[in-house]
């Protein structure tokens, strides 16, 4: 791919955007990209964990400049189109059934705010700066707003989607937006630490963890969820990985799924 680049390590897949001359701005080809590359990592059942980082100075600084300039002439059509493709973009790392964390460092705006908040767990280096900047420019983060107000809440994106002020990873985290701010020199550590945990667990629980919290964040709890709950917890429970991973804690062994596990 041309604007990203994945590699893989094990269970373990890293997708980096790869634009530093642009500070990874994003334009069309980049949405397309990261389209295509998590539909595929989605379907790979032997993945555990993917970190979405970008490389040089910043996470990701927005939208390209050159594409906008595009895109100050297209017609009404021609934008809610390019706009279908960003928010399709989204739902598809949104929708990714293996846990995603993102690494964030240097300026994460804009749209780079919608590509952090549709990751499960977001670490931020100390330095990095974080901003909605649609209103500055007679915009709005629409397509990002979802992700975006699940991730910091609705009283702090009232304020930072009217404002576009700017702001650190300390208010990022006070807000909830970001889960862990460490030093630079620490922040590939604290992600490799994530990681190390994802990949410990159950690979289908680890999975059926994430899909329960997206299920149940805004439901009413009435019989109908706790009903489903109840189902859930007893097909896992039920599964050959439920079953091998209780007698593992019960006969106090590494469980099946854990690297050098059953060896002598």
């Amino acid at each position: 791919m041309k604007t990203l680049d994945i590699t893989r390590s094990g269970p373990v897949a890293r997708v980096f955007l790869n634009r530093p001359e642009v500070r990874n701005a994003f334009n069309d080809g980049v949405i397309a990209e990261l389209t295509v590359a998590f539909r595929e990592l989605a379907a790979d059942a032997s993945l555990r964990a993917i970190v979405l980082g970008g490389h040089g100075k910043a996470f990701c600084a927005g939208a390209d400049l050159s594409w906008m300039r595009a895109m100050a002439g297209y017609s009404w059509e021609e934008n809610r189109a390019d706009a279908q493709a960003l928010a399709d973009m989204l739902w598809t790392l949104q929708s990714c059934p293996v846990p995603v964390v993102a690494r964030i460092h240097g300026d994460c705006y804009a749209g780079g705010m919608g590509l952090a908040a549709v990751c499960d767990i977001r670490v931020a280096a100390s330095g990095a700066n974080f901003c909605l900047s649609e209103a500055r420019l007679g915009l709005l983060p629409a397509t990002i707003g979802p992700y975006v107000v699940r991730a910091m809440g609705e009283s702090a994106a009232r304020r930072y989607f009217t404002t576009a002020e700017r702001f650190g990873a300390a208010e990022a985290q006070r807000i909830g937006l970001v889960h862990e701010v460490v030093s630079s020199d620490l922040l590939d550590a604290a992600v490799d630490v994530l990681v190390t945990a994802l990949v410990a667990n159950g690979p289908q629980a680890t999975r059926a963890c994430k899909r329960l919290v997206q299920g149940i964040a805004a439901a009413p709890i009435d019989e109908a969820l706790r009903a489903e709950t109840a189902r859930r917890i007893a097909d896992i429970r039920a599964s050959d990985e439920g079953r091998e991973g209780v007698q593992a804690f019960l006969n106090k062994r590494a469980p099946s799924w854990l690297p050098g596990a059953g060896e002598a």
